[in-house]
């Protein structure tokens, strides 16, 4: 069973329900699979120092959210992903992969078991028909139905070492009885919460390698829960931050992306995944023969690089060895952090080990970089 709205990809422009504050905050925009996103309050670079520093707030409103119910919800979560969905206690999170019959990367997910026989399937925002319709055509045979609530959802992240301080601090927004308190949720894990007259769904989960959580809310309440936290964050150090800031956090935390790391001609084990794709469970998944299969024998792997100097490689630029093409940038930036270039690639696997020199063609200009174990930037934990 499905019930879906209109596909977003029949619609030429979207706005977040936060659009309006975003345009007062003066943030320039940029499209996103179909959106019209904040990439930037103002600098880039100072909303990335922020979420390291003390914390930024993200609005991503455009991802999908689905929610799977039904008698056979974690068998069928078990059957439709690469992951064991069936083992995830009752509001606990998972990172799963959403594969086709060939072990090819759909989408990459998050999880979350939040009540008895229901799950909450969040996928990305420029996968969002693709993950429905796919999701919706494995359920049958399955007692569950498959729940387009994207529309009726907005998604705020709040991400930073001072996050949980700024949650707590956050006006109207209290833990439910019988909840796990903001303080004490582990990473994955997480609870509900009460704002205004409704309920909010947070997770301490993130894309940015710190701390922080992401807000699930009824899109009617959106704006005043946006304007609750900046309230209470600003006096923390909180700054509004857009894509541009957090494409440069997830990549320092070695984090792929859909579209540069994850794709359809990628197996989970080319892309460091391998861990995510669970044999032992029984049963059948969609792409299971594929990927106890493995790519095949010379199929590149992706690796992170690091080089000196101030000219960093971007999507697309060539990895060579001596002057042969071993590879191709996915992304890469000069890390605001770390003060050098970084970026993933996938390379052939003879020049996959760690410490491994090899050379970026940076617009004409061949620089020396060395292979390093992901991710680049770990945070300090407590």
């Amino acid at each position: 069973m499905s019930d879906s709205p209109t596909p977003r990809s029949q619609i030429t422009e979207r706005h977040s329900p936060l659009h309006r504050l975003h345009v007062d905050a003066g943030a320039s925009f940029t499209d996103f699979a179909g959106w019209q996103m904040p990439v930037s309050y103002g600098s880039d670079l100072a909303e990335h120092h922020a979420v390291r520093r003390a914390a930024g707030i993200f609005d991503i409103s455009h991802m999908a959210e689905i929610s799977v119910t039904g008698l056979d919800a974690a068998a069928f979560l078990d059957y439709a992903l690469a992951g064991k969905m069936s083992t995830l206690s009752l509001m606990q999170a998972k990172y799963s992969l959403l594969l086709d019959e060939r072990a090819g990367i759909v989408d990459d997910l998050i999880v979350y078991h939040n009540a008895d026989g229901e799950y909450l399937v969040v996928a990305n925002a420029g996968n969002h028909d693709v993950a429905v319709e796919e999701l919706v055509a494995r359920a049958a045979g399955f007692d569950v139905t498959v729940t387009d609530v994207s529309d009726a959802t907005s998604l705020i992240a709040v991400q930073g070492p001072r996050a949980l301080e700024i949650l707590e601090a956050t006006e109207g927004l209290t833990v439910l009885d019988g909840q796990q308190p903001f303080a004490d949720l582990k990473y994955y894990w997480s609870t509900g919460a009460a704002f205004g007259d409704g309920t909010v769904f947070v997770g301490r989960t993130g894309y940015t390698g710190e701390d922080g959580f992401e807000l699930y809310v009824d899109t009617a309440s959106a704006e005043q829960l946006w304007r609750a936290l900046v309230a209470a964050g600003e006096p923390l150090g909180l700054v509004p931050a857009g894509l541009a800031s957090r494409d440069t956090l997830r990549l320092e935390a070695g984090m792929p992306l859909y579209g540069h790391e994850l794709g359809r001609d990628v197996l989970p084990v080319q892309a460091g995944l391998a861990r995510v794709v669970h044999f032992t469970k029984e049963g059948d998944f969609v792409g299971r023969a594929a990927a106890e299969a493995g790519p095949p024998e010379g199929a590149r792997v992706l690796v992170g690089l690091v080089s000196d100097g101030r000219r960093a490689g971007r999507a697309g630029y060539g990895v060579f060895a001596g002057d042969t093409a071993v590879g191709e940038i996915t992304s890469g930036a000069l890390s605001p952090t770390l003060e050098h270039p970084i970026a993933m690639a996938f390379v052939d696997p003879q020049y996959s080990e760690p410490g491994t020199v090899l050379d970026l063609d940076v617009r004409g200009t061949r620089i020396p970089a060395t292979v390093t174990a992901l991710p680049f930037y770990t945070r300090e934990k407590n």
